[in-house]
């Protein structure tokens, strides 16, 4: 079994997430989508909230586990069992990023490969940040997130809003 691990943050996932998530299925028999706590990004959705959201948009794909992890990503690979991890490169901006990573991540532990996927043309601006801006001012989502993810962060900002209200 050829396993790959697909880490992030997730808050939200999105629709270009879940295309290298179906994409990464072609390549590997099973994934793991490996949801980082990362408090210093101060996530919108708490972990459990993001790793229900995910387990809700990938319940239809086969093969696919949803777990949280914290500390060295190639430490939760090795443990796992992983062969490689996936990450998502959308433009050059985030291909230098991703680099060093992978480099760093190679020098930890060179018996995991680091995988690097574009997403389909129509996701290659989406990213989560931009989803949560435009939801923050009600603009509409739809097509660029789960249905589920998208009825969330209605909920969630209305919450906000209430209490800044």
């Amino acid at each position: 079994m050829k396993l790959g691990i697909y880490p992030g943050t997730f808050d939200p996932i999105t629709n270009g997430h879940l295309d290298l998530i179906e994409r990464g299925l072609r390549i590997f028999d099973e994934l793991i989508i490996a949801v980082a706590p990362s408090p210093k990004k101060q996530p919108l959705f708490t972990l459990q909230e993001r790793m229900q959201l995910i387990r809700e948009s990938v319940k239809n794909c086969k093969n696919v586990r949803v777990e949280a992890f914290n500390g060295l990503l190639v430490d939760y690979v090795k443990n796992r069992q992983g062969i490689a991890i996936i990450r998502g490169l959308r433009a050059v901006s985030d291909f230098e990023y991703e680099l060093q990573m992978a480099l760093m991540n190679r020098r930890l532990d060179m018996d995991i490969e680091t995988v690097f996927m574009m997403p389909s043309e129509e996701f290659s601006f989406l990213t989560s940040t931009i989803v949560k801006e435009v939801a923050s001012f009600g603009g509409i989502v739809k097509g660029l997130v789960p249905d589920i993810v998208e009825k969330a962060l209605k909920e969630k900002f209305k919450i906000i809003e209430d209490i800044i209200e």
